[in-house]
């Protein structure tokens, strides 16, 4: 699929559930530093979003966060009752949400079609009524408030977790 193509299915998915968004291009963007220096930060809260799994490689999770805090990786494994975590491979990335490093977001579950990995939302971007995600391509940025994310998400199927990432 290409990325025009993994895009539009994101803008079709909102469009059925009648979500009400944005969207803002820019070039290709790999890191929250990228984003920060091509201003597209100030429209709203831009997430940081990490796919990780568990020591067993059973459970994957999909972590949406303010891009301001670290991944306190040992908080969210005892939160969520998992064994250790850690970052994920690019295979498993491609695999369970057929995306790419840089192109991570909660849209990706829309390619997880046996709904397998989790999705844990920071409980900080509760309420927030402008964030930015990709739209399962890193050419291009979704402005939703976390409302309307949160249940998007929720009617794809996903199991979610909503948890404090606070040390």
């Amino acid at each position: 699929m290409s990325d025009l193509e993994k895009r539009q299915k994101v803008y079709d998915y909102l469009k059925r559930l009648e979500v009400k968004y944005t969207v803002t291009e820019h070039p290709a963007v790999f890191s929250i530093d990228e984003i920060k220096a091509l201003k597209i930060n100030l429209k709203g809260d831009v997430c940081k979003n990490l796919f990780l799994r568990d020591s067993a490689g059973k459970r994957h999770f999909l972590v949406t966060m303010r891009n301001d805090k670290t991944a306190p990786l040992k908080v969210l494994q005892q939160r969520l009752g998992t064994s250790r975590l850690s970052f994920a491979s690019q295979e498993r990335l491609a695999k369970y949400l057929d995306l790419a490093q840089g192109e991570v977001t909660p849209f990706g579950i829309l390619n997880d079609e046996g709904c397998e990995v989790e999705i844990v939302f920071d409980s900080a971007l509760e309420g927030n009524p402008c964030l930015g995600v990709h739209p399962n391509d890193n050419t291009a940025t979704v402005w939703i408030s976390f409302d309307d994310l949160y249940r998007s998400v929720s009617a794809h199927g996903n199991r979610i977790h909503m948890v404090a990432l606070d040390d």
